[in-house]
Protein backbone atom coordinates (compact mmCIF):
# COMPACT_ATOMS: atom_id res chain seq x y z
CA UNK A 1 0.00 0.00 0.00
CA UNK A 2 1.22 3.40 -0.90
CA UNK A 3 2.09 5.76 1.85
CA UNK A 4 -0.88 8.43 0.69
CA UNK A 5 -3.09 5.25 0.98
CA UNK A 6 -2.03 4.12 4.44
CA UNK A 7 -2.39 7.53 6.16
CA UNK A 8 -6.16 7.87 3.96
CA UNK A 9 -6.84 4.39 5.95
CA UNK A 10 -5.01 5.39 9.05
CA UNK A 11 -7.39 9.17 9.45
CA UNK A 12 -10.40 6.52 8.83
CA UNK A 13 -9.59 4.98 11.82
CA UNK A 14 -9.89 8.07 14.28
CA UNK A 15 -13.04 8.51 15.79
CA UNK A 16 -14.36 8.10 19.26
CA UNK A 17 -10.70 7.50 20.45
CA UNK A 18 -9.12 11.03 19.38
CA UNK A 19 -12.13 12.69 20.45
CA UNK A 20 -11.96 11.42 23.99
CA UNK A 21 -8.50 12.62 24.31
CA UNK A 22 -8.75 16.20 22.98
CA UNK A 23 -12.01 16.28 25.34
CA UNK A 24 -9.61 15.39 28.07
CA UNK A 25 -7.76 19.10 27.06
CA UNK A 26 -10.82 20.93 28.14
CA UNK A 27 -10.45 24.42 29.75
CA UNK A 28 -10.78 22.67 33.07
CA UNK A 29 -7.86 20.61 32.62
CA UNK A 30 -5.95 23.67 31.05
CA UNK A 31 -6.31 25.28 34.38
CA UNK A 32 -5.14 22.67 36.38
CA UNK A 33 -1.54 22.03 33.93
CA UNK A 34 -1.31 25.75 34.28
CA UNK A 35 -1.73 25.97 37.83
CA UNK A 36 0.57 23.31 38.38
CA UNK A 37 3.10 25.00 35.61
CA UNK A 38 3.05 28.05 37.64
CA UNK A 39 3.37 26.32 41.09
CA UNK A 40 6.03 23.80 40.35
CA UNK A 41 7.38 25.09 37.15
CA UNK A 42 8.81 22.22 35.31
CA UNK A 43 8.39 19.66 38.29
CA UNK A 44 5.79 18.00 36.99
CA UNK A 45 6.43 17.62 33.40
CA UNK A 46 7.21 14.09 33.70
CA UNK A 47 3.50 13.45 34.41
CA UNK A 48 2.95 13.47 30.90
CA UNK A 49 4.79 10.53 29.49
CA UNK A 50 4.24 8.74 32.63
CA UNK A 51 0.59 8.79 32.50
CA UNK A 52 -0.35 8.33 28.63
CA UNK A 53 0.32 4.36 28.93
CA UNK A 54 -2.61 4.60 32.19
CA UNK A 55 -4.49 6.60 30.03
CA UNK A 56 -4.21 4.67 26.74
CA UNK A 57 -4.44 1.26 28.88
CA UNK A 58 -7.87 2.46 31.17
CA UNK A 59 -9.66 4.36 27.58
CA UNK A 60 -8.61 1.44 25.53
CA UNK A 61 -10.65 -1.44 27.90
CA UNK A 62 -13.35 0.80 27.96
CA UNK A 63 -13.43 0.94 24.33
CA UNK A 64 -13.48 -2.69 23.85
CA UNK A 65 -16.50 -3.10 26.34
CA UNK A 66 -18.19 -1.18 24.18
CA UNK A 67 -17.50 -2.81 21.23
CA UNK A 68 -18.12 -6.22 22.58
CA UNK A 69 -21.21 -5.35 24.48
CA UNK A 70 -22.68 -2.55 22.02
CA UNK A 71 -23.43 -0.67 24.98
CA UNK A 72 -22.52 1.69 27.50
CA UNK A 73 -20.39 1.03 30.41
CA UNK A 74 -23.61 1.81 32.64
CA UNK A 75 -25.64 -0.29 31.09
CA UNK A 76 -23.10 -2.90 31.73
CA UNK A 77 -22.74 -1.97 35.42
CA UNK A 78 -26.49 -2.17 35.65
CA UNK A 79 -27.05 -5.42 34.06
CA UNK A 80 -23.85 -7.05 35.59
CA UNK A 81 -23.38 -5.38 38.59
CA UNK A 82 -25.63 -5.08 42.49
CA UNK A 83 -27.33 -1.49 42.39
CA UNK A 84 -25.55 0.12 44.87
CA UNK A 85 -22.31 0.12 42.74
CA UNK A 86 -24.20 1.95 39.84
CA UNK A 87 -25.62 4.43 41.99
CA UNK A 88 -22.50 5.05 44.08
CA UNK A 89 -20.68 5.61 40.91
CA UNK A 90 -23.37 8.80 40.06
CA UNK A 91 -23.62 9.65 43.54
CA UNK A 92 -19.87 10.89 43.17
CA UNK A 93 -20.16 11.87 39.23
CA UNK A 94 -22.99 13.45 38.10
CA UNK A 95 -21.85 16.63 41.14
CA UNK A 96 -18.05 15.98 39.52
CA UNK A 97 -19.75 16.35 36.08
CA UNK A 98 -22.03 19.58 36.53
CA UNK A 99 -19.02 21.52 38.18
CA UNK A 100 -16.75 20.37 35.12
CA UNK A 101 -19.12 21.82 32.77
CA UNK A 102 -20.01 25.31 34.94
CA UNK A 103 -15.62 25.90 35.58
CA UNK A 104 -15.92 25.24 31.53
CA UNK A 105 -18.63 27.45 30.44
CA UNK A 106 -16.99 30.00 32.97
CA UNK A 107 -13.35 29.99 31.01
CA UNK A 108 -14.49 30.36 27.71
CA UNK A 109 -16.53 33.12 28.72
CA UNK A 110 -13.37 34.86 30.70
CA UNK A 111 -10.98 34.01 27.85
CA UNK A 112 -13.36 35.59 25.02
CA UNK A 113 -13.95 38.90 27.11
CA UNK A 114 -9.54 39.35 27.53
CA UNK A 115 -9.54 38.83 23.48
CA UNK A 116 -13.45 41.67 23.06
CA UNK A 117 -13.09 43.59 26.56
CA UNK A 118 -15.77 45.89 25.38
CA UNK A 119 -18.42 42.58 26.30
CA UNK A 120 -18.97 41.21 29.72
CA UNK A 121 -17.57 37.93 30.16
CA UNK A 122 -20.77 36.29 31.41
CA UNK A 123 -22.58 37.42 28.33
CA UNK A 124 -19.63 35.34 26.42
CA UNK A 125 -20.85 32.60 29.07
CA UNK A 126 -24.40 32.79 28.40
CA UNK A 127 -23.75 33.08 24.23
CA UNK A 128 -21.77 29.82 24.54
CA UNK A 129 -24.31 27.95 26.30
CA UNK A 130 -27.15 28.75 24.16
CA UNK A 131 -24.93 27.77 21.33
CA UNK A 132 -24.00 24.43 22.46
CA UNK A 133 -27.79 24.08 23.49
CA UNK A 134 -28.91 24.22 20.02
CA UNK A 135 -25.85 22.40 18.28
CA UNK A 136 -26.42 19.36 20.88
CA UNK A 137 -30.15 19.10 20.96
CA UNK A 138 -31.03 20.22 17.01
CA UNK A 139 -28.10 18.01 15.29
CA UNK A 140 -27.58 14.60 14.47
CA UNK A 141 -24.93 12.11 16.06
CA UNK A 142 -22.95 12.17 12.87
CA UNK A 143 -22.79 16.33 12.70
CA UNK A 144 -22.01 16.31 15.89
CA UNK A 145 -19.31 13.87 15.41
CA UNK A 146 -18.11 15.30 12.22
CA UNK A 147 -18.16 19.10 14.24
CA UNK A 148 -16.04 17.29 17.33
CA UNK A 149 -13.03 15.74 15.34
CA UNK A 150 -12.89 19.34 13.61
CA UNK A 151 -11.94 20.85 16.72
CA UNK A 152 -10.01 18.28 18.04
CA UNK A 153 -7.50 21.16 16.09
CA UNK A 154 -7.90 23.69 18.26
CA UNK A 155 -5.32 21.52 20.50
CA UNK A 156 -2.58 22.14 18.45
CA UNK A 157 -2.36 25.94 19.24
CA UNK A 158 -0.71 24.64 22.60
CA UNK A 159 2.37 23.12 20.26
CA UNK A 160 3.24 26.74 19.08
CA UNK A 161 2.92 28.52 22.20
CA UNK A 162 7.02 27.27 23.46
CA UNK A 163 8.50 27.78 20.59
CA UNK A 164 7.17 31.86 21.08
CA UNK A 165 9.64 32.06 24.27
CA UNK A 166 12.88 30.93 25.36
CA UNK A 167 12.98 27.59 26.61
CA UNK A 168 16.15 25.34 27.78
CA UNK A 169 15.21 21.90 26.15
CA UNK A 170 18.00 20.44 27.69
CA UNK A 171 16.17 21.02 31.29
CA UNK A 172 13.02 20.53 29.08
CA UNK A 173 14.27 16.75 28.36
CA UNK A 174 15.40 15.82 31.48
CA UNK A 175 12.36 16.78 33.80
CA UNK A 176 10.40 14.98 31.52
CA UNK A 177 11.93 11.59 31.80
CA UNK A 178 13.37 12.09 35.59
CA UNK A 179 10.15 12.06 38.17
CA UNK A 180 10.43 14.71 40.64
CA UNK A 181 8.73 14.23 43.98
CA UNK A 182 7.76 16.33 47.33
CA UNK A 183 6.07 14.59 49.99
CA UNK A 184 3.75 18.16 50.84
CA UNK A 185 -0.10 19.00 50.95
CA UNK A 186 0.42 21.12 47.78
CA UNK A 187 2.92 18.78 45.75
CA UNK A 188 0.00 15.69 46.42
CA UNK A 189 -3.18 17.87 45.72
CA UNK A 190 -1.56 18.90 42.63
CA UNK A 191 -0.48 15.18 41.33
CA UNK A 192 -3.82 14.50 42.21
CA UNK A 193 -5.89 17.17 40.53
CA UNK A 194 -3.61 16.25 37.55
CA UNK A 195 -4.50 12.16 37.75
CA UNK A 196 -7.91 13.09 37.84
CA UNK A 197 -8.20 15.12 35.36
CA UNK A 198 -6.21 13.27 33.08
CA UNK A 199 -7.85 9.59 33.89
CA UNK A 200 -11.40 10.89 34.40
CA UNK A 201 -14.57 8.78 35.35
CA UNK A 202 -16.39 10.69 32.27
CA UNK A 203 -14.08 9.46 30.23
CA UNK A 204 -14.46 5.89 30.65
CA UNK A 205 -18.61 6.20 29.89
CA UNK A 206 -17.98 8.68 26.69
CA UNK A 207 -15.23 5.99 25.35
CA UNK A 208 -17.51 2.86 25.85
CA UNK A 209 -20.93 4.50 25.01
CA UNK A 210 -19.56 6.17 21.75
CA UNK A 211 -17.56 2.82 20.38
CA UNK A 212 -21.49 1.11 20.55
CA UNK A 213 -22.89 4.55 19.19
CA UNK A 214 -20.34 4.04 15.74
CA UNK A 215 -21.20 0.50 15.74
CA UNK A 216 -24.93 1.35 15.13
CA UNK A 217 -24.44 3.84 12.82
CA UNK A 218 -22.43 1.56 10.29
CA UNK A 219 -24.34 0.74 7.28
CA UNK A 220 -24.14 -3.17 7.46
CA UNK A 221 -23.97 -5.49 10.50
CA UNK A 222 -20.28 -5.59 11.67
CA UNK A 223 -18.40 -8.50 13.45
CA UNK A 224 -16.09 -7.51 15.95
CA UNK A 225 -12.98 -9.32 14.98
CA UNK A 226 -9.00 -8.58 15.20
CA UNK A 227 -8.88 -5.83 12.56
CA UNK A 228 -11.40 -3.65 14.45
CA UNK A 229 -9.73 -3.99 17.47
CA UNK A 230 -6.30 -2.84 16.03
CA UNK A 231 -8.20 0.30 14.41
CA UNK A 232 -9.76 0.67 17.65
CA UNK A 233 -6.52 0.83 19.84
CA UNK A 234 -4.93 3.42 17.14
CA UNK A 235 -7.62 5.49 17.70
CA UNK A 236 -7.61 5.55 20.85
CA UNK A 237 -3.70 5.57 21.66
CA UNK A 238 -3.63 8.58 18.81
CA UNK A 239 -6.56 10.26 21.31
CA UNK A 240 -4.83 9.93 24.59
CA UNK A 241 -0.79 10.52 23.49
CA UNK A 242 -2.03 13.99 21.68
CA UNK A 243 -4.22 14.71 25.23
CA UNK A 244 -0.87 13.71 26.91
CA UNK A 245 1.23 15.96 24.18
CA UNK A 246 -0.77 18.98 24.77
CA UNK A 247 -0.59 18.46 28.65
CA UNK A 248 3.09 18.70 28.55
CA UNK A 249 2.61 21.98 26.23
CA UNK A 250 0.81 24.00 28.62
CA UNK A 251 2.98 22.65 31.54
CA UNK A 252 6.16 23.49 29.82
CA UNK A 253 4.75 27.34 28.76
CA UNK A 254 3.00 27.89 32.07
CA UNK A 255 6.53 25.97 33.82
CA UNK A 256 9.08 28.84 31.71
CA UNK A 257 7.34 31.62 31.31
CA UNK A 258 4.95 32.36 34.70
CA UNK A 259 6.88 30.57 37.41
CA UNK A 260 10.28 31.44 35.90
CA UNK A 261 8.61 35.46 36.35
CA UNK A 262 7.42 34.48 40.08
CA UNK A 263 4.32 34.33 39.01
CA UNK A 264 3.22 30.64 41.09
CA UNK A 265 -0.70 31.55 42.10
CA UNK A 266 -3.10 31.20 39.14
CA UNK A 267 -7.12 31.56 40.34
CA UNK A 268 -8.71 31.32 36.79
CA UNK A 269 -8.38 30.07 33.23
CA UNK A 270 -8.24 33.94 31.70
CA UNK A 271 -5.74 34.87 33.90
CA UNK A 272 -3.21 31.92 32.79
CA UNK A 273 -3.97 33.51 29.42
CA UNK A 274 -3.42 36.95 30.43
CA UNK A 275 -0.14 36.24 32.82
CA UNK A 276 1.49 34.96 29.11
CA UNK A 277 0.93 38.07 27.80
CA UNK A 278 3.45 40.65 28.80
CA UNK A 279 5.96 38.27 29.05
CA UNK A 280 5.48 36.03 26.05
CA UNK A 281 4.45 38.15 23.85
CA UNK A 282 0.56 38.81 22.42
CA UNK A 283 0.86 35.83 19.96
CA UNK A 284 1.38 33.12 23.20
CA UNK A 285 -1.42 34.79 24.86
CA UNK A 286 -4.18 34.83 21.95
CA UNK A 287 -3.35 31.24 21.05
CA UNK A 288 -3.66 30.05 24.74
CA UNK A 289 -7.06 32.04 24.73
CA UNK A 290 -8.38 30.64 21.38
CA UNK A 291 -7.20 26.76 22.64
CA UNK A 292 -9.21 27.31 26.14
CA UNK A 293 -12.46 28.64 23.63
CA UNK A 294 -11.89 25.27 21.11
CA UNK A 295 -11.72 23.15 23.93
CA UNK A 296 -14.28 24.67 25.33
CA UNK A 297 -16.78 23.31 22.35
CA UNK A 298 -15.07 19.98 22.59
CA UNK A 299 -15.24 18.82 25.89
CA UNK A 300 -18.84 20.32 27.12
CA UNK A 301 -21.04 18.13 24.76
CA UNK A 302 -18.44 15.22 25.69
CA UNK A 303 -19.39 16.13 29.20
CA UNK A 304 -23.53 16.93 28.87
CA UNK A 305 -23.12 13.27 26.75
CA UNK A 306 -21.57 11.24 28.87
CA UNK A 307 -23.77 12.51 32.16
CA UNK A 308 -27.54 11.97 29.96
CA UNK A 309 -26.62 9.03 28.85
CA UNK A 310 -25.75 7.12 32.16
CA UNK A 311 -28.60 8.76 33.71
CA UNK A 312 -30.47 7.34 30.65
CA UNK A 313 -29.41 4.27 30.71
CA UNK A 314 -29.76 3.93 34.52
CA UNK A 315 -33.46 4.14 34.35
CA UNK A 316 -34.10 3.00 30.97
CA UNK A 317 -35.05 5.94 29.03
CA UNK A 318 -34.63 6.45 25.41
CA UNK A 319 -31.02 7.66 24.39
CA UNK A 320 -28.82 8.82 21.48
CA UNK A 321 -28.11 11.95 20.25
CA UNK A 322 -29.17 10.84 16.76
CA UNK A 323 -32.86 11.27 18.42
CA UNK A 324 -34.84 13.99 17.94
CA UNK A 325 -36.29 15.92 21.24
CA UNK A 326 -39.59 14.63 21.05
CA UNK A 327 -38.41 10.51 20.80
CA UNK A 328 -35.63 11.06 23.38
CA UNK A 329 -36.97 13.78 25.82
CA UNK A 330 -35.56 13.24 29.45
CA UNK A 331 -32.34 12.62 27.91
CA UNK A 332 -32.24 15.82 26.05
CA UNK A 333 -34.02 17.46 29.35
CA UNK A 334 -30.60 15.87 31.86
CA UNK A 335 -28.29 17.71 28.74
CA UNK A 336 -29.95 21.31 28.82
CA UNK A 337 -30.18 21.12 32.67
CA UNK A 338 -26.94 20.46 32.69
CA UNK A 339 -25.80 23.41 30.76
CA UNK A 340 -28.25 25.93 32.63
CA UNK A 341 -26.89 24.35 35.84
CA UNK A 342 -23.26 24.91 34.69
CA UNK A 343 -24.15 28.32 33.83
CA UNK A 344 -25.66 29.20 37.13
CA UNK A 345 -22.80 28.52 38.90
CA UNK A 346 -20.94 31.03 37.32
CA UNK A 347 -23.09 33.49 39.41
CA UNK A 348 -23.20 31.92 42.56
CA UNK A 349 -19.89 33.31 43.60
CA UNK A 350 -18.07 29.94 43.11
CA UNK A 351 -14.49 30.47 42.10
CA UNK A 352 -14.13 28.30 38.90
CA UNK A 353 -10.38 27.70 39.87
CA UNK A 354 -11.26 26.29 43.12
CA UNK A 355 -14.35 24.76 41.22
CA UNK A 356 -11.55 23.12 38.41
CA UNK A 357 -8.97 21.90 41.09
CA UNK A 358 -11.89 20.45 43.74
CA UNK A 359 -13.22 18.24 40.34
CA UNK A 360 -10.33 17.42 39.35
CA UNK A 361 -9.29 15.96 42.91
CA UNK A 362 -12.87 14.41 43.35
CA UNK A 363 -12.31 12.44 39.44
CA UNK A 364 -8.84 11.30 41.35
CA UNK A 365 -10.49 10.00 44.53
CA UNK A 366 -13.27 8.09 43.10
CA UNK A 367 -11.42 6.61 39.91
CA UNK A 368 -9.96 3.84 42.21
CA UNK A 369 -13.21 2.40 42.31
CA UNK A 370 -14.48 2.69 38.58
CA UNK A 371 -10.99 1.38 37.37
CA UNK A 372 -11.36 -2.04 39.50
CA UNK A 373 -14.90 -2.34 37.89
CA UNK A 374 -12.85 -1.63 33.87
CA UNK A 375 -10.48 -3.94 35.56
CA UNK A 376 -13.30 -6.33 36.30
CA UNK A 377 -15.46 -6.34 33.54
CA UNK A 378 -12.26 -6.28 31.05
CA UNK A 379 -11.36 -10.09 32.16
CA UNK A 380 -15.26 -11.06 32.84
CA UNK A 381 -15.25 -13.81 29.76
CA UNK A 382 -19.18 -13.74 30.15
CA UNK A 383 -19.22 -10.52 29.17
CA UNK A 384 -15.89 -10.09 26.88
CA UNK A 385 -16.29 -13.59 24.95
CA UNK A 386 -12.71 -14.25 23.46
CA UNK A 387 -11.97 -10.47 23.63
CA UNK A 388 -10.75 -10.07 27.54
CA UNK A 389 -8.09 -7.98 28.64
CA UNK A 390 -4.43 -8.81 27.26
CA UNK A 391 -1.90 -8.94 30.28
CA UNK A 392 -0.03 -5.85 29.24
CA UNK A 393 -3.54 -4.30 29.69
CA UNK A 394 -4.30 -5.84 32.92
CA UNK A 395 -0.55 -4.96 33.95
CA UNK A 396 -1.23 -1.02 33.47
CA UNK A 397 -4.61 -1.50 34.61
CA UNK A 398 -3.39 -2.57 38.23
CA UNK A 399 -0.75 -0.04 37.98
CA UNK A 400 -3.43 2.58 37.33
CA UNK A 401 -5.62 1.46 39.94
CA UNK A 402 -2.41 1.42 42.65
CA UNK A 403 -1.08 4.88 41.55
CA UNK A 404 -4.47 6.84 41.91
CA UNK A 405 -5.55 4.64 45.25
CA UNK A 406 -2.02 5.48 46.61
CA UNK A 407 -2.09 9.10 45.78
CA UNK A 408 -5.62 9.51 47.19
CA UNK A 409 -4.64 7.85 50.38
CA UNK A 410 -1.48 9.96 50.68
CA UNK A 411 -4.05 13.29 49.63
CA UNK A 412 -5.94 12.31 52.53
CA UNK A 413 -3.04 11.69 54.86
CA UNK A 414 -1.72 15.03 54.19
CA UNK A 415 -5.75 16.55 54.34
CA UNK A 416 -5.88 15.35 58.41
CA UNK A 417 -2.22 15.80 59.42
Amino acid sequence: MKKGGKLKQYLKTLGPGLITGASDDDPSGIATYSQAGAGFGLGLLWMAPYTFPLMAALQGMCARIGLVTSQGLTHTLKKNYPPFVLYLMLIFSVPAIILNIGADIAGMGAVTHLLIPGVPSFVFSVLFTMILMVVIVLFSYQKIAGILKWLCLSILLYLIVPFLVHVNWKQVLISTLIPHIELNKNFIEMVVAILGTTISPYLFFWQATMEAEDLEHQQKKIVIDKQIMQNMTSDVNTGMFASNLVMLFILLTTGVVLFSAGITEINTVDQAAKALEPLAGKFSYIFFALGVIGTGFLAIPVLTGSLSYMLAETFGWQEGLDKKFNEARAFYIVIILSLLIGLLINVMGISPMKALIFTAILYGVTSPVMIALILHIGNNKKIMGEFTNSPFSNLLGIITFLVMTLSAVILIYYQFK
